[in-house]
């Protein structure tokens, strides 16, 4: 049977009631790593339009685990509480599923905000721990560029702090009212640089193989998957490619072999992303329209759990198309949802489906108003041109 985008999708305990996900996205915005009225904004626009899913940005799960000072976190009782107060407010005007994303940045902390020190996002400024920084920890003592630090190399004693501390920030989300939980397996941090040969050069159980530098990224599944609820949604954001130019980048079938264990640990849903694990990349030849989605196709295909697909993906049409083909079971959305907040409400309108909105902005919706809009803004732009 062909599914369309407003269909609804079950991940694992959580059924989503579209195919609609609002991709996480740091906001450097969380002092002393709680969400507070910048959040309650910025999540607040996607829940009135109603997404199938809203992601909260990467969240980190110790202090030496944050990209930023700015960073959304989760380990004490006050990012507890910021987070309630967050999915209480979801729950109460949106039929949006809450879902967050776990992290630890790895050799990619300790950097200055995007927007300081006229810095380009992810160009490495960063904080020196004489200025108030933290030293990065990885698998190997080996820096994501000259710009960045270099890691210390994490003791068998440190891995198993930071398996606790993942387990500590699953539980403490479990009890803010978080519906789905994601862990962050792509774009450098460090699960991801545990699973590669050019990030993981260690000599004990957790390097050499590629079964050896999977131990650690699915030890932490595993634990968090025994404390994560039934009724809930556990699934992971790994990386369908590197896009790296050397031979042991990371690549699909690498995927497909790390999601197949991920399933078999109990994954109910796999997030496909891509890239950043090292600035040797060719990203910007496979950049545009949908790039990421044959990745996330052939994982599904492959694996057979319920798919995300995210990457230049903005119009209805596109998204809709993605799924009527059977090429994912959901689109995240990133960069399209900041420009456009209601873009559920406006792909809704386009493939003549019906908006979810609440009841305070009824009016919108009412005396042919969608249409009456659009044919003004059609009609302003033949005027312009």
């Amino acid at each position: 049977m062909t599914q369309s985008l407003f269909d609804s999708l079950a991940l694992g305990g959580v059924t989503l009631q579209n195919r609609i996900v609002v991709s996480p996205m740091c906001q450097y915005s969380a002092p002393n790593g709680v969400a507070g009225d910048w959040h309650i904004m910025h999540i607040g626009q996607f829940a009135v339009a109603n997404p199938g899913l809203i992601f909260l940005e990467g969240t980190a799960i110790a202090p030496d685990g944050r990209i930023s000072t700015g960073d959304l976190c989760l380990f004490n009782d006050a990012q507890e509480a910021g987070l309630k107060r967050l999915s209480r407010f979801v729950g109460e005007h949106s039929g949006s599923k809450l879902g967050i994303q776990l992290f630890h940045a790895g050799r990619k902390g300790s950097q200055y905000k995007p927007w300081e020190h006229g810095a380009e996002f992810g160009d490495g400024d960063t904080i020196s721990v004489a200025d108030g920084g933290w030293q990065p920890k990885g698998p190997s003592p080996i820096a994501y560029s000259d710009s960045f630090l270099k890691p210390d190399a994490l003791t068998e004693m440190e891995l198993e702090s930071i398996i606790s501390a993942f387990v500590d920030s699953a539980i403490r989300a479990d009890r803010a009212g978080i519906d789905v939980l994601e862990l962050h397996y792509a774009h450098g941090y460090l699960l991801h640089t545990f699973l590669s040969p050019i990030s993981n050069q260690r000599t004990d159980k957790y390097g050499g193989s590629d079964e050896a530098r999977m131990r650690f990224p699915l030890d932490v599944f595993r634990a968090v998957r025994d404390v994560w609820p039934d009724n809930k949604s556990l699934g992971a954001r790994i990386s369908g490619s590197d896009f790296g130019t050397d031979p042991e980048s990371w690549n699909v079938e690498n995927a497909v072999a790390f999601g197949g264990a991920l399933k078999e640990a109990g994954c109910e849903f796999l997030d496909v992303s891509g890239g950043f694990l090292s600035p040797d990349q060719n990203f910007a030849e496979v950049y545009g329209p949908s790039f990421q989605v044959d990745l996330a196709q052939k994982i599904k295909s492959e694996i057979g759990l319920p798919t995300i697909t995210v990457g230049a993906i903005t119009s209805p049409q596109q998204a809709d198309s993605i799924i009527s083909r059977g090429a994912a079971d959901a689109v995240a959305i990133a960069r399209g949802m900041l420009y456009d907040p209601r873009w559920p409400w406006h792909a809704a309108h386009q493939l003549n489906a019906t908006p979810t909105f609440p009841p305070q902005y009824e009016r919108a919706f009412g005396l042919g108003y969608p249409d009456l809009f659009n044919e003004m803004i059609r009609k302003d732009l033949m005027t312009s041109v």
